[in-house]
């Protein structure tokens, strides 16, 4: 038990201020003081083992701390009083916490109630952890046991080596007594007469059955070792023992390679940063090694250990090694987590020019072997895999019954999690960086960056067209406007803002000042701007690549940003990833605005109390990792559960549904989804989880016992957003409602346009008329001023025949008819109709800007309906736009899940309840389904020869074939490795084309350079290629600058030492250069940073993601033992598909010229490696030896 604490005033003030906020029990106590013995009341709160209580609730500043641990804690019965006080006090409970400290008074407290004295007595009594005290005392007692039987052994074993002492003593005097006696027989031995002599026969038989003996008992003794050796077992541990070998020599290497990072790096860098001018800082030396000399001293210890053991062989017992080792592995954590980062500021630091030459002095150290300092800090990366891989190793050939075994399979397991635990905080860190990343490119700075919630998105180029309106834009300002230059923005989406920046001269970005920094709560996205007669020619010039994004902001009026896409397909893909975050931003906000009167359960708590979206069972696996709506990551998980997380009506996670549309082809099919989608929008109260309805209807029982409350309480007040189409009579409240899954959730004085009303029957019941059942979207007339008298809104469908019940009859949830649904957003340039004399406006709170509104119990049980349904809508519409915007292939691929999709989009359109927002995105979705991919124009051929060909119109038509054959790849190619099977060209055939172009294009640089006889002609030919290679280079055409730098390091064309003796050395150079960009050392490092930092439109060479996927495949299974999805593996494999498909995704504004396409693409031209070789050798012949 803790004797004392030492605390400040700043620690007790900060832990009231936790008590008082999260403490376990809070509340008013009566407290007994000790100097007058009169009753206090107090407000008291616990947190864990410390116990605060204040003057009252709004107290700031504690009047006394308590410290809980080792008390007791239990009610007591009512003091005897006078019978005058005693009706008073029988209404009081008592309990006494009597403390463990010596000296210290108990504390009596009071309630009034039974059950709240009974809460407070069981809270303090766990604070105590009186049972852990327990435990602790047990523990002790059986150390104490423990100690004293150990005692007694040692005293037994003195006594026994005492007398195994006097043992051995008289054990030498035996010895000496019978060597004294052979002596003594050996002088009485000549006396004595053998009278007989044995027969000489008879010694020979013994000699031949001695020797028959021996032979016979070597000859057992063979066939044993011999049939030992060609045992399964003897072959498991021959292997055994030379993967123990194998490791130890690993070991042995790893702590080298530790060695020189720290000698020849880590410590000459740490003395020149203490020099007179230091190239490096301290703190730069500490970023770029981190732990890295920790590391190394535990991998010392661990070495030598392993050395004794390997002195003990055969006997190879190396569990316990592992044991000593696993609690010290977590100083990997650090490493791993910051590696990217020491990488990062190792590069900055290589521009001071000092530092570089400096490093390159170390480098060039003999230890170092050529090798680079971001190499020997990669080492340490690989390590933990490296052991968990040895360990799988030894399992493989260590038999069940070893006595190790179970020891090993502990270690593996553990690396294991401490693998998965790296991996998560990479993933985590590496999306803070990425934030941090694009941060310090802005100029300006970004504040929002620095939010750990905000997740990248995606980002690219667009154009922002001139705040004007569409339709007065003409055709001659738009010719005359350099798009390019003045137009162009750099725009960066994430999960909760939208980045808007121009690109100076010298690469920085720059926020707008207006429109900068969108927050997407209050952003509403029209993806297909309304044209009218007068505007349709400029809905002809833009192509319908432009869409809109309405801001309505809290401060300020709204405004207006119209951006204009370079493609159909980059339009859709922009929309769709708007959508996705704008609808998950207000999905939380919408639930809770609608349920914030009548549930005790916040949408944030509601995700956090329900325990299948935190806690693991059979058939689902958690990480640790949260995602962009705050819940874990889903490790493994069955294809069910995977299926109910896509239709959790709560949340929708962006990089979840990425990944599960990416990969869900390898553990279902599209018509299961389908299936499921479907019976979502069909029958959503059976198809939601039932945790999920319960935690979507945790009423408050107070708010449904409160029929009778006033109308006006505020308590029954319904708070709305955005634009609204209400209408009332003079005696009546407003009865309409208008639930839009598009409009901002924060309600703002500012977003509402109470000019727009439509007026519609007095009778709530007679709603049904303004619910369209075609369709089309429904016509909304203003009401006309004449009488005050309101006008149904006209739709496109005829009016219901039934009569409505009367309003005040009885009706069910079921059969009360939809709302009238508002105006949509998308229809800003409506006049305001006015307002009638006798009708009244929705009252709209000046202060929180919030528009309040009545509804009785009936209302608020169809408004919950009402909620789900559309939530259900939306749901399915958010996946199947996003599902068919962004993965079309799998519709143009798969014509019956095209029609299943057309018919549920049908059907929706059907649904009388539609509101319009989801009309409009229904129908969009559909009209996007039908249209087909329109295939490339043919040209007509026109034959050209290299020399009449620039390198600029070499690269930039390289650049153009090389980004239609990467971008013509459908993302299903790359799941499975397809790409190396025996059948691979039926499996991928789109990948194996673009090998097969890679391999083309490079044939077609060496055969053309080799067409030349004379060497100047030769190198003039090396050095245009070169150019071009460059030209690509500045075209963000990694694959095509690989192309040509392939080609020139051909043994055919590399062997020609006078051809490149005639290459000018700035060649050369720019040669070399190129190399090293393209390089697949480290694994690609250099290209990869490359392709970090570039703006798409970008050609990357496909193998190295190729050879991402393939390790990914190999290295991890599909499905675990017990049948579930992998799905952090499917995750891994959506993040590089991803990064492919943003590449494939911006095309190139460069023109086709056939002229050039036709030379580049004619395989006459092309040679094979032999003839290329052959035609070498005759230009160059050999040297003679």
């Amino acid at each position: 038990m803790q004797k004392s604490v030492r605390f400040n005033e700043g620690h007790a003030m900060f832990l009231s201020v936790v008590a008082r906020k999260e403490g376990t029990k809070r509340g008013y106590l009566s407290k007994k003081t000790t100097e007058n013995s009169r009753w206090h009341e107090k407000f008291f709160a616990l947190y864990q083992n410390v116990f605060f209580y204040f003057e009252n609730e709004q107290s700031v500043r504690p009047a006394g701390i308590y410290l809980l641990e080792g008390c007791t804690c239990e009610s007591v019965p009512v003091p005897k009083v006078s019978t005058a006080g005693k009706e008073t006090l029988d209404k009081q409970h008592y309990f006494l916490i009597v403390f463990g400290h010596d000296g210290q008074k108990p504390l009596e407290l009071r309630t009034e109630e039974e059950n709240e004295c009974d809460e407070w007595v069981e809270a303090i009594q766990q604070a105590s952890y009186s049972d852990i005290i327990i435990e602790r005392e047990v523990l002790m007692q059986k150390y104490i046991h423990l100690v004293q039987i150990v005692e007694t052994e040692k005293v037994a074993a003195n006594q026994l080596r005492t007398q195994l002492e006097d043992q051995d003593t008289e054990i030498e005097r035996l010895k000496g007594e019978i060597v004294a006696l052979n002596k003594t027989n050996e002088r009485m031995w000549p006396y004595h007469v053998n009278q007989e002599d044995e027969d000489p026969d008879i010694k020979k038989i013994k000699k031949v059955q001695s020797f028959m003996r021996g032979w016979l008992c070597r000859r057992k003794w063979k066939l044993i070792v011999q049939d030992y050796i060609c045992s399964p077992h003897a072959e498991s541990m021959r292997k055994r023992n030379q993967i123990v070998f194998n490791m130890v020599e690993a070991e042995t290497e790893y702590v080298h390679q530790l060695s020189i990072l720290v000698n020849c790096f880590l410590r000459p860098l740490r003395m020149a940063a203490s020099s007179k001018k230091p190239p490096i800082s301290h703190d730069d030396v500490s970023s770029v090694f981190l732990n890295s000399e920790t590391i190394m001293f535990l991998h010392e210890i661990f070495h030598q250990g392993l050395k004794a053991r390997i002195a003990n062989w055969p006997t190879l017992v190396l569990a316990d090694l592992f044991d000593i080792l696993l609690p010290m592995l977590n100083i990997y954590q650090e490493f791993v987590r910051n590696h990217q980062y020491s990488l990062q500021v190792l590069a900055n630091c290589k521009q001071n020019r000092d530092f570089d030459k400096l490093l390159k002095q170390y480098e060039a150290n003999a230890a170092c072997e050529g090798r680079m300092l971001e190499t020997f800090l990669t080492y340490p990366m690989f390590q933990i895999p490296r052991y968990i891989i040895t360990l799988h190793e030894l399992l493989a050939h260590t038999p069940h019954e070893h006595v190790e075994r179970k020891s090993l399979e502990f270690a593996k397991s553990k690396l294991e999690e401490l693998s998965r635990v790296m991996h998560d905080e990479v993933s985590d860190t590496e999306n803070i960086r990425k934030n941090l990343a694009i941060e310090r490119m802005i100029v300006e700075g970004c504040d929002i960056l620095l939010d750990t919630s905000q997740t990248f998105v995606r980002q690219g180029s667009l154009i922002q067209l001139p705040s004007v309106e569409r339709g007065k834009l003409s055709k001659v300002r738009l010719g005359s406007l350099s798009l390019k230059k003045e137009g162009e923005r750099q725009c960066f989406l994430f999960t909760k803002h939208f980045l808007i920046c121009t690109r100076s001269s010298g690469g920085k970005l720059h926020l707008l000042k207006v429109s900068g920094v969108l927050s997407l709560i209050e952003c509403t996205l029209i993806e297909e701007t309304e044209t009218s007669d007068d505007d349709c020619d400029g809905g002809q010039v833009f192509g319908q690549l432009d869409f809109k994004l309405i801001i309505e902001p809290s401060d300020s009026p709204s405004f207006t940003v119209v951006l204009l896409a370079p493609s159909r397909q980059e339009k859709a893909a922009w929309t769709s990833d708007i959508s996705q975050c704008i609808d998950n931003t207000r999905c939380n906000g919408l639930m809770t605005s609608v349920f914030e009167e009548n549930s005790k359960v916040t949408v944030p708590h509601m995700i956090k109390s329900d325990m299948r979206l935190h806690k693991d069972d059979v058939d689902i696996c958690f990480s640790k990792t949260l995602n962009s709506c705050k819940v874990p990551q889903i490790r493994y998980a069955s294809v069910e559960r995977l299926l109910e997380r896509l239709t959790d009506l709560r949340f929708l996670s962006i990089d979840f549904l990425n990944t599960f549309l990416h990969t869900y082809r390898i553990f279902t099919t599209a018509a299961v989804v389908m299936d499921k989608l479907a019976d979502i929008y069909k029958k959503p109260f059976t198809s939601i989880p039932v945790r999920s309805l319960e935690l979507f209807f945790a009423t408050n029982q107070n708010n449904r016992s409160g029929d009778h409350t006033n109308d006006k309480s505020p308590r029954l007040c319904r708070k709305f957003s955005g634009p609204l189409s209400i209408s009332s009579h003079t005696s009546s409240p407003v009865r309409t409602r208008k639930l839009s899954l598009h409009s901002p959730i924060s309600a703002r004085v500012g977003g509402l346009d109470l000019t727009n009303i439509n007026s519609i029957p007095s009778s709530f019941s007679q709603s049904a008329v303004s619910s369209p059942t075609s369709a089309q979207t429904p016509t909304f007339h203003p009401p006309t001023p004449q009488n005050s008298t309101p006008q149904t809104p006209t739709t496109t469908s005829p009016p219901p025949t039934s009569s409505s019940p009367p309003p005040g009859g009885n009706r069910t949830p079921q059969d009360q008819a939809p709302l009238p649904p508002c105006l949509p957003l998308s229809y800003p340039e409506q006049s305001p109709s006015p307002t009638t004399e006798g009708q009244e406006l929705p009252r709209v709170d000046a202060f929180c800007g919030k528009l309040r509104r009545m509804f009785n119990n009936s209302e608020r049980t169809c408004d919950k309906e009402f909620i789900i349904r559309r939530a259900a809508t939306n749901r399915v519409l958010n996946v199947l736009r996003h599902w068919v915007s962004k993965h079309s292939q799998d519709f143009e691929m798969n014509s019956e899940l095209k029609m299943g999709v057309i018919c549920l989009l049908e059907e929706i359109l059907r649904d009388p309840d539609l509101l319009p927002q989801e009309r409009k995105a229904t129908a969009n979705i559909l009209r996007y389904t039908q249209t087909c991919r329109h295939l490339l124009a043919t040209y007509t051929i026109y034959t050209k020869c290299f020399e009449s060909l620039s390198a600029m119109e070499l690269a930039e038509q390289i650049t153009l074939l090389d980004h239609i054959v990467f971008r013509s790849i459908p993302y299903e190619e790359f799941l499975g490795q397809g790409w190396m099977k025996v059948d691979k060209s039926e499996r991928t055939p789109y990948i194996m084309k673009t090998s097969q172009h890679f391999n083309d294009m490079s044939n077609l640089v060496a055969s053309q350079i080799m067409t030349h006889t004379d060497v100047g002609s030769r190198a003039n030919s090396i050095e245009k290629w070169v150019a071009v290679a460059d030209i690509c280079r500045c075209l963000n055409n990694y694959n095509g600058v690989l192309e040509i730098t392939s080609a020139l390091n051909r043994s055919a064309i590399y062997r020609l030492k006078k051809t490149w003796a005639k290459v000018c050395k700035q060649t050369k150079a720019l040669m070399d250069k190129l190399q090293k960009t393209v390089s697949s050392e480290g694994r690609f490092k250099n290209l990869r940073e490359t392709l970090k930092n570039c703006n798409p439109p970008s050609v990357p060479y496909l193998g190295m993601y190729l050879t991402d996927l393939a390790f990914i495949e190999e290295g991890t299974p599909n499905f675990t033992e017990e049948g579930l999805v992998n799905f952090s593996k499917m995750r891994m494999i959506s993040h590089i598909i991803r990064e492919i498909r943003q590449f494939q995704q911006t095309p190139y504004r460069i023109e086709h010229q056939p002229k050039v396409t036709q030379y580049l693409l004619d395989k006459t031209l092309i040679m094979d490696e032999d003839t290329l070789y052959d035609l070498s050798l005759k230009i160059e012949p050999r040297l003679p030896a």
